[in-house]
């Protein structure tokens, strides 16, 4: 007898392994931020670098990218019809793995926790992005540009209060190690369902729609992306378990926190009625005074005797510095 064949064919698979791919991508870039922020965290490298302007650039792309993903999967999940069982249970494991976030941070960044971080943001604007899969794509695009310019339009001090935080919508900015309000970042979720949508006929069917991984890394990258979710969860617990490793055989980085230390030096010195060029010398000068006494980096507060020392040290800094400084 001729071997048995399924009454049925297999239902073709939704993947495209370019958006895999393209995930995968985005996904290398934020552990490669997350890592540079764990460096300068931990007191690896001078300063950190991720909280530079350059730095934070870097980040907003990254998200960016990520949330224009969100859009662009709504539409190839759901632009035929909502597949109300998928879409609910990709909520669900966002969702709580949000709010997972929120509780780990919670407890190892009291001060700077997650509230509403990049997952929470996926969420709530997963939710808020499907009725606009059906909607005309110019619509979706002038949505998307009103989110974006929101904020700058909108910001009222009234909206500065904690609860209205997630909008993203006051003038102020919370302590969040992570935080991205729906305005202006439900934007790039709204430009990514626009795009699709204007896209996906054209791309429908298209060598792009049926290429396939081939090479190791691209494979490795497509797998990534599939599993973008715990990726995520997984991959900063384990950069900072290897760097907490790391720092302890090497010890914090020797100019670690030297050019936060002058700037803030600087500023107060100046605040407290300091003349500017004086106080940029005194704070050269107190650093280096510091490290030499051994008073820099311990870790530990000072003792009542090391504050006084560093204190006389940061005067007779400011004193020379005020000659140094003086017009002749």
């Amino acid at each position: 007898m001729p071997a048995s064949f399924p009454s049925t064919p297999p239902r073709p698979s939704r993947r495209i392994d370019a958006l895999d791919l393209a995930r995968g991508a985005a996904l290398a870039a934020m552990a490669a931020y997350h890592g540079l922020w764990d460096l300068g965290f931990l007191q690896l490298t001078p300063q950190n670098f991720a909280l530079t302007p350059t730095g934070r650039l870097a980040a907003h792309g990254i998200a960016g990218s990520f949330l224009l993903l969100v859009g662009i999967g709504l539409v190839l999940a759901n632009g035929d019809g909502v597949r109300w069982r998928p879409f609910a249970l990709r909520l669900a494991k966002i969702g709580g793995a949000a709010l997972l976030i929120t509780l780990a941070t919670r407890f190892a960044f009291p001060e700077s926790y997650i509230f509403f971080g990049i997952l929470h943001c996926i969420a709530v604007s997963s939710l808020l992005g499907l009725p606009f899969v059906f909607l005309p794509a110019w619509i979706t695009g002038l949505a998307a540009v009103a989110v974006v310019l929101a904020p700058r339009v909108v910001a009222h001090p009234l909206l500065d209060a904690p609860v209205f935080y997630f909008l993203g919508l006051g003038r102020g900015l919370p302590d969040s190690n992570d935080w991205v309000p729906l305005f202006p970042w439900f934007g790039p979720v709204l430009a990514g369902i626009a795009l699709a949508r204007l896209v996906r006929p054209v791309v429908a069917g298209s060598r792009l729609s049926r290429w396939k991984a081939c090479t190791p890394l691209a494979r490795g990258a497509a797998f990534a992306g599939r599993h973008s979710l715990a990726v995520y969860l997984i991959h900063q617990p384990v950069l900072l378990a290897l760097l907490t490793g790391l720092v302890t055989l090497t010890g914090p980085h020797p100019r670690a926190g030297l050019a936060g230390f002058r700037k803030d030096y600087a500023a107060h010195c100046t605040r407290t009625g300091g003349e500017a060029g004086a106080c940029r010398i005194a704070a050269r000068c107190t650093a280096d005074a510091l490290r030499r006494e051994g008073l820099w980096g311990t870790g530990k507060p000072y003792s009542v005797a090391e504050r006084a020392t560093a204190q006389g040290l940061s005067q007779r800094c400011y004193e020379a510095a005020e000659g140094t400084a003086a017009p002749p």
